[in-house]
């Protein structure tokens, strides 16, 4: 069931951050993209908050690597998706609530979305592709 979640949050994160490159390719989009646009912020809070958990949680449990390579690297690359992709969407939020404490981390978090800024579309058309994997993966794990 957390596969199929997560499978809908990449795809609705892609969804977002690719927002204008999808709009201009499929006008008829605009009108879902607007109903998701209010909530963001929020959105990209949370999820780069459990985004982080899940690369934590990835590093913890490498040792998956060693029999399951493919779920392990899928796993890990929803984990960064989801961070990178929520820090972009989430960043007022993230800066309010968390980066606000230390000026250190409110430029490395700056630094961090620099970096991510230029491959924003890139990234979400990558978090709909991973998405719908995760999604199809997460029923052929349950068949066998």
């Amino acid at each position: 069931m957390s596969g199929l979640i997560t499978g809908l949050v990449l795809l609705a994160l892609g969804a977002l951050a690719a927002a204008s490159s999808i709009v201009a390719r499929r006008p008829d989009a605009q009108a879902y993209i607007e109903r998701m646009v209010p909530y963001q912020g929020w959105f990209g809070f949370i999820t780069c908050l459990w985004g982080a958990w899940i690369i934590i949680n990835a590093i913890i449990n490498l040792n998956w690597f060693s029999y399951v390579p493919v779920w392990w690297v899928t796993y890990l690359a929803t984990g960064l998706l989801i961070a990178s992709l929520g820090l972009l969407l989430g960043y007022a939020l993230l800066t309010k609530y968390v980066l606000n404490h230390s000026a250190e981390a409110a430029q490395r978090g700056e630094q961090i979305r620099a970096m991510i800024v230029p491959y924003q579309t890139m990234l979400g058309y990558a978090a709909i592709v991973l998405g719908l994997w995760t999604i199809v993966a997460t029923f052929l794990y349950r068949i066998v």
